[in-house]
């Protein structure tokens, strides 16, 4: 805990984040839950409705490089605002959508919001205030945004069948005006570049050199991982009830995921600067292949589901505190903005690809299809950390022991 107390700001820029990603993340996670109720009203299949969500992180890994400037000229905290009024005619949009044409542009729109406001635009604001301790208040953030799928998932299915999908969207969009916006508007901390002991600015030395394969092996690892978590998370309900599980108890387990994914952030955190990124990329991504295959290969008994659930949450969890802070383990905190908006329109064409080609492998194939590819990835994950732990720079490395 004692990066909280070397900026007592820290705390509330903290409260402001987790609040803010909450939300955000749990709202657009709404395909999820509503999807085949999407798919009857709109005419669509149910892989085509998940390709909106496809769409939304074309759209978000597009803009990133765009916006690695904007973040480096008006700080975080400007463009976070104008995201986030971004946000609003896009759920309002896709309230109204009653053709594939306009819930695609949704989330298009939404996509093109997101990119401001979601993950890369708070790990910039924490690294604006935390220096080199960015990669504990992540840590810390992950904590609380670990629960969007256990607090939405439930608060969806429950408006949905109230206001219907439609009505949702426009609570959400509200959401956006009496949270978030207010919340970045009057909360969030103007840009303070600190020094990487707290209160000394930043001096205008040249970084270390970091090759670029070395680059391209970060953005490997970061990019086959988020392919396998946003797409197993998007499929999470469909793929437990392949496995033979009926809707309220597939939803029971699925909503156990996020619990158990803030477990695993917590014992990441609790570490404190122990140990990097990669490490923790290690421990967590080995417990992804052991979870897949376990399933794979039990035939839907529910203690292998209970299982499986609480290795993949467990490495999940863990493994998306690794791919935000791997970049720290290379680049200081005048590179780690451009660093972070170069890696994410990789990691959210990934992103995008991975539900609508998930979703039709369990469409076609069963659970065996989706579990046979993320496995696959996740080896392929696996092996590449082993590379980049030996190439840690040698501050890097002595901070990690």
């Amino acid at each position: 805990m004692r990066f909280l107390k070397s900026d007592s700001r820290l705390i509330g820029v903290l409260l402001v984040l987790a609040v803010s990603q909450l939300v955000g993340w749990g709202t657009i996670g709404l395909p999820a839950i509503v999807g085949r109720d999407l798919a009857a009203d709109l005419g669509m299949s149910l892989p085509a409705v998940f390709a909106g969500t496809s769409v939304l992180y074309v759209s978000m890994g597009l803009c990133a490089p765009w916006l690695a400037r904007s973040f480096a000229r008006h700080g975080a905290r400007k463009v976070m605002i104008s995201g986030t009024v971004l946000t609003v005619p896009g759920f309002i949009l896709l309230s109204l959508a009653r053709e594939p044409m306009l819930y695609f542009a949704a989330w298009i729109v939404l996509g093109i919001a997101g990119s401001a406001t979601l993950s890369t635009g708070a790990y910039i604001m924490l690294n604006e205030v935390a220096g080199r301790q960015a990669k504990n208040a992540i840590g810390a953030l992950m904590l609380v945004t670990g629960l969007s799928s256990s607090i939405f998932w439930p608060t969806t299915s429950f408006l949905s069948g109230l206001l219907g999908w439609r009505g949702t969207c426009l609570v959400y969009a509200a959401m956006m005006v009496v949270i978030n916006l207010p919340l970045y508007a009057f909360f969030a901390p103007r840009r303070k570049i600190v020094g990487d002991r707290g209160g000394e600015p930043v001096k205008s030395s040249p970084p270390p050199t970091i090759p670029r394969s070395t680059f391209s092996l970060v953005v490997a690892a970061i990019t086959l991982n988020a392919f396998v978590n946003f797409g197993i998370g998007a499929i999470m309900i469909e793929l437990l009830r392949a496995e033979g599980l009926p809707r309220a108890q597939a939803l029971a387990f699925g909503s156990m995921l996020g619990v158990i994914q803030v477990s695993a952030r917590g014992l990441d955190f609790l570490g404190g600067g122990r140990w990097d990124g990669i490490t923790t990329g290690l421990v967590a991504g080995t417990a992804l292949p052991i979870a897949m295959l376990l399933l794979m290969t039990s035939e839907g008994a529910t203690w292998a589901v209970a299982a499986f659930i609480l290795l993949y949450g467990a490495g999940s969890g863990a493994m998306a505190v690794a791919r935000a802070t791997i970049p720290l383990v290379f680049y200081d905190q005048t590179e780690f903005a451009k660093a972070m908006s170069m890696i994410a329109l990789p990691l959210n064409l990934a992103s995008a690809v991975s539900p609508p080609l998930l979703v039709g492998l369990l469409t076609q194939f069963g659970s065996r299809g989706a579990l046979g590819l993320t496995f696959v990835c996740s080896c392929a994950t696996v092996l590449i950390l082993v590379l980049l732990g030996r190439r840690r720079p040698q501050v890097a490395a002595a901070a990690a022991t």
